[in-house]
């Protein structure tokens, strides 16, 4: 497990723990009452710290090496039935925008989601989750199909942003991502879409319009990453803390903007800590937010969430 640099308290009391129950196990000493505070010690340590974190702390969780990406979460909810489509019937296929069909019990689904990579040559692979025109016009044409056979949509945000190269521009990556964007407020089956990890700029709004948007506890979403906002406005990376803190990126900020519909706990130290326990909380929204969903005709969804997104933001005639 890697740790991140506030959690090192909590790694330094484990690797006590796990020295103290080794000698327990080697040795005739008994040390199961001095293991037991430290457990307990442990534990306060642990909630103290999750229960307190800052933006920038959040957006350092988000990051995670060892947190689950979105392969990881179809492949967990959609168990053995999930099958990838690939291509956007045009350029080629973009690894960093992954999609297909799976199923929750007897109910299919779209999945849709940015792909990260484990390790430098699955990073490279994936692009670093930054998808093409091709990643997001695959992801429209899935749509479409979902809307062709009333297949409920389910997108999982988890991107640096959208691939800024020149070949991405000369593609039309604006307007592919603006494309999506407003065949999604019109599309006539339920869109559930979830943060998972970073959802930056227009790269996450891309397959991020939804009837019910959600959050992971421990990720962020924003127009801009808090080390650009701050090479921008300080000409320095140095100042990415107090941009976390001011662009209100947290799931929590987000929920009081009114921008989401609701946060997804995760277990105590992030999702990473415990995987099969993320995922199955995540499953169990994907359902409950179906069933909510799933008795509205296909204009009363279309109605409803244009004026979910027509409500969003302050301005004035």
């Amino acid at each position: 497990m890697e740790y991140l640099d506030f959690e090192l308290p909590i790694k330094e009391l484990e690797d006590q723990l796990t020295k103290c129950t080794l000698i327990g196990k080697e040795s005739d000493v008994d040390v199961s009452e001095t293991c037991e505070k430290l457990a307990v010690k442990l534990e306060k340590t642990r909630k103290e710290i999750y229960k307190n974190l800052t933006a920038w702390q959040r957006v350092q969780l988000s990051r995670h090496p060892n947190r689950p990406y979105t392969m990881d979460y179809i492949n967990a909810i959609a168990a053995d039935s999930f099958m990838e489509l690939h291509g956007d019937r045009n350029v080629k296929d973009d690894k960093a925008m992954v999609g297909g069909l799976g199923k929750i019990g007897d109910q299919s689904f779209m999945f849709i989601g940015q792909q990260k990579g484990y390790n430098t040559k699955t990073r490279q692979f994936r692009n670093f989750g930054m998808p093409n025109p091709e990643g997001y016009r695959k992801a429209l044409r899935l749509m479409k199909m979902a809307e062709k056979f009333n297949i409920p949509v389910v997108t999982l945000l988890d991107t640096p942003g959208a691939y800024p190269g020149l070949e991405a521009e000369e593609r039309g990556q604006g307007e592919a991502i603006a494309r999506n964007i407003l065949e999604m407020t019109r599309l006539k089956v339920p869109i559930i879409t979830i943060v998972i990890g970073e959802g930056a700029s227009g790269g996450a709004l891309g397959i991020g319009v939804g009837d019910r948007v959600f959050m992971m506890e421990n990720t962020w979403y924003s127009v801009i990453s808090p080390e650009s906002c701050s090479s921008i406005l300080w000409r320095s990376w140095e100042y990415k803390e107090q941009a976390a803190d001011a662009l209100k990126l947290t799931a929590t900020d987000m929920k009081k903007q009114k921008l989401i519909d609701g946060i997804i706990k995760e277990p105590i130290g992030g999702a990473h800590y415990d995987r099969a326990g993320a995922f199955t909380i995540v499953q169990k929204t994907i359902l409950k937010t179906y069933k909510e969903l799933k008795d509205l005709t296909p204009s009363e969804l279309v109605k409803k969430r244009m004026n979910k997104y027509d409500e969003m933001g302050v301005y004035n005639d």
